[in-house]
């Protein structure tokens, strides 16, 4: 290789290495510009659309809220939903209760069948998942199969027959009817739940347990529930507000109003042939929406972590 040719390619690389940087077109900086500007315009207004289905979603809410501090004849027909005149006798009427029978036994008895479904749901549920998902016997997929099949079944299909046979046994105007299906894992979504996670867990650790002589007793009690804590606080959750939330069961199979719960109370303050009380109704829902408000707000971790563990493999 020569000196001229080195000297060459030495200049070609100095210009190469000194040569400045291609500058970017004003065309393509006004394009750069438009797709913020347009991504900032769809940002926008994706969150106004979310602004405005939550305003719509939250108005009854808040307008119940705001109706438990007005008088009762300003609540109908009465377009502000701001209150005018703030008052609290509608929660000191709520709170004496209604018809002889006090605010604080209708939460009693609200609670009472609330924390009964939860227990009774979570023993029922976890002892038919464990023998849906981890104990062989005959018919074990058809049974499971009828089990998920009556979820597809309407409840206002079995009304009448479920009220005649508890009628026939005297249950009517007792707590049994709406409680005595909770402890027969008649309630299928919770056994598909806790049966989907049962199934993700390796079954190595039966084996094991298996070895060392333990039944299906202790199988189920020292190695299935400790690892079922995320299904269960989600079952226990869901049980809690459903049952809280309940007003056909109750309205059926509940005919004393010492016996009512929280939202078959509510009821007995619109009367069709006398004065209503709705400022009492409102505050009333008002103090039967506190309970559920703080339970979710204080377990709702819970519950997405319980969804969530479904997906996942053991």
């Amino acid at each position: 290789m020569t000196e001229n040719t080195i000297a060459v390619e030495h200049v070609g690389a100095q210009h190469l290495i000194t040569e400045p940087p291609v500058r970017d077109t004003g065309a393509a900086a006004t394009l750069r510009r438009s797709a913020r500007r347009r991504k900032g315009l769809k940002g926008l207004g994706f969150h106004a659309f979310v602004l405005a289905l939550t305003v719509v979603i939250l108005y009854p809410a808040v307008w119940m809220f705001l109706s438990a501090f007005k008088p009762s004849s300003d609540i109908i027909g009465e377009v502000n939903p701001i209150p005018t005149d703030w008052t609290l006798d509608n929660f000191t009427k709520a709170l004496s209760g209604i018809g002889g029978v006090s605010f604080w036994t209708f939460f009693g008895n609200s609670l009472i069948l609330a924390v009964l479904s939860v227990i009774g749901i979570v023993l029922s549920a976890t002892v038919s998942a464990y023998a849906f998902s981890r104990i062989e016997f005959p018919g074990r997929n058809i049974w499971f199969g009828l089990m998920i099949g009556t979820l597809l079944l309407p409840f206002h299909v079995v009304i009448i027959p479920q009220y005649i046979i508890f009628n026939n046994l005297g249950m009517v105007n007792t707590f049994w009817p709406l409680l005595l299906g909770k402890f027969l894992a008649s309630e299928a979504f919770f056994v598909f739940l806790m049966v989907q996670f049962m199934r993700n867990l390796p079954r190595e650790l039966d084996e094991a347990a298996r070895i060392d002589g333990a039944g299906h007793v202790r199988i189920f009690r020292s190695i299935m529930l400790p690892l079922m804590r995320p299904p269960i606080i989600t079952a226990s959750i869901f049980a809690f507000i459903w049952s809280w939330n309940d007003f056909l069961g109750p309205l059926l199979y509940l005919k004393k109003p010492d016996l009512y719960s929280l939202p078959i109370a509510l009821r007995l303050y619109v009367d069709q042939t006398s004065v209503s009380d709705y400022g009492a109704q409102m505050a009333m829902a008002v103090l039967a929406l506190v309970p559920v408000l703080l339970f979710f707000i204080v377990f709702q971790r819970y519950i997405v972590d319980g969804v969530a563990t479904q997906g996942l493999k053991g």
